[in-house]
């Protein structure tokens, strides 16, 4: 049976390992893509790893919070 919480934590888990990896031993441009890669890696696996998951009728929902930490919540 498919989990929605297991899978937002595999994605947070996804996260993390992406954060903490070495770099292989390249150089140059190859180097500066490999970090652009990593950075857009770990945005899309946290982003998934801090939804909150619903299923529903076969629907799976995520909900991601993408304003700022510091924003005033909106009311309404």
């Amino acid at each position: 049976m498919f989990d929605p919480q297991e899978m937002v934590a595999r994605f947070r888990q996804r996260a993390e390992a992406v954060r903490s990896r070495g770099i292989p031993p390249i150089e140059g441009p190859e180097r500066q893509r490999f970090r652009e890669q990593a950075q857009r890696d770990f945005t899309d696996y946290a982003m998934i790893g801090d939804a909150e998951a619903e299923l529903v009728d076969g629907i799976l929902t995520l909900r991601i919070d993408l304003r700022p930490k510091d924003a005033p919540a909106e009311s309404g």
